[in-house]
């Protein structure tokens, strides 16, 4: 048996030899992208990279599987060479560079989900503390006045540290596709707010949202407490206030139970002390900072065997960071599946602006969601 450094000597040889063959099949790969561009022929054919694929794992013997998936890398990254010389997604190059760099914050009219005092509210103060804010019951309703003009910008939840994602968030993003022009992470501290004549010992029922009701689901079971879902952690303040009922408490933000006149009987409900709520801003126009550094995008994906897999390799071959992918049902087709993803990066570098508009080409359903300030 030979020893591990004559093993690696030969890898090494190896090696060599390899990085030779990679370098003359990426050649042939810009001579193919260069007649494409000549003839007009598109970048992607999928039935002749399957052809190939299929007689590479053939030949592969017991490594066919491995060798399958080095070709897959091999061929997307030939795709990408060639998207680069036939200037891919020029439409969506030319909307970006175009884009504004500056985020008008007054003099604007902004829409948040709820009323005064809830979360959503306190972001909106944030992002836009010179604005005219405006509140509306769902967050439908605030895409609606988005779309319709209404307002400039939406101030929207979509993910919380201890509960997740906004799912009903994140369909209504798939939906209407408006650009994500900013995002604030918020620190969330939750109160118990009751009458001014109640006890914490009276306590039975509480309310909140739900996603606020999941952020305190250990506090609420180890007092045996009722919790009853409403639309907004101030509409539960409000309702409680209004119903005047001794046992019934709402968790709420502190400036909520301010708002509505409530006493406070219990401090710091969240089980993480941690807990931060993710909120975005949403545009029907296109605004990029200059310091935007995450940048967002969603699709579908092709039905092709290691699809989601090819997709990944782009990234990681630009050194990119993925820092979230989601995945929604279709409104239109069953059982398939829209992605949302979060990558660090800025367009104003060369290679992510030439994978995006390469993913515009080959990805179903792309749309590019922004380029922000996270």
């Amino acid at each position: 048996m030979r020893n591990l450094d004559e093993i690696r000597v030969e890898i090494d040889a190896i090696d060599k030899e390899l990085i030779e063959l990679f370098k003359r099949r990426m050649n042939c790969a810009k001579e193919v992208g260069l007649y494409k561009q000549a003839n007009n022929i598109p970048v992607l054919n999928r039935k002749r990279e399957e052809e190939i694929l299929d007689r590479i794992q053939q030949m592969g013997g017991e490594y066919g599987a491995y060798a399958r998936l080095l070709y897959q890398n091999i061929m997307e990254l030939s795709r990408s060479l060639q998207h680069n010389l036939v200037h891919s997604g020029e439409a969506l190059r030319s909307e970006i560079l175009s884009a504004s760099d500056t985020l008008k914050t007054t003099g604007v009219v902004v829409a948040y989900q709820g009323i005064k005092g809830a979360n959503s509210h306190e972001a909106a103060l944030k992002l836009f503390p010179d604005a005219d804010l405006r509140n509306y019951p769902s967050f439908d309703d605030v895409f609606e006045a988005v779309d319709s003009g209404e307002v400039t910008y939406g101030v929207l939840p979509v993910e919380n540290s201890t509960a997740g994602s906004v799912s009903a968030v994140y369909d209504l993003i798939l939906k209407h596709r408006f650009f994500i022009t900013g995002a604030l992470d918020m620190k969330i501290d939750y109160c118990l707010g009751g009458l001014r004549q109640s006890e914490f010992e009276d306590i039975e029922i509480v309310r909140s949202h739900p996603q606020a009701l999941s952020q305190c689901v250990s506090y609420i079971g180890k007092n045996g407490f009722e919790a009853q879902s409403c639309a907004n952690t101030a509409v539960a303040a409000r309702d409680v206030a209004r119903e005047k009922r001794l046992n019934m408490a709402a968790i709420c933000p502190y400036k909520a139970a301010e708002e509505y006149g409530l006493k406070i009987l219990d401090n710091h409900l969240q089980d993480d002390k941690r807990n931060t709520t993710r909120f975005i801003v949403i545009s029907k126009t296109l605004c990029i900072p200059e310091n935007a550094n995450k940048i967002s995008l969603c699709f579908s994906l092709p039905h092709v065997e290691g699809s989601l897999y090819g997709l990944l390799c782009r990234f990681n071959s630009l050194g990119l960071n993925l820092t979230k992918i989601e995945s929604r049902p279709s409104a239109t087709r069953k059982f398939e599946y829209i992605f949302y993803l979060d990558f660090a990066g800025s367009v104003r570098d060369d290679s992510v602006i030439d994978l995006l508009t390469q993913l515009s080409e080959e990805m179903p359903d792309f749309s590019f969601l922004g380029n922000y300030c996270e």
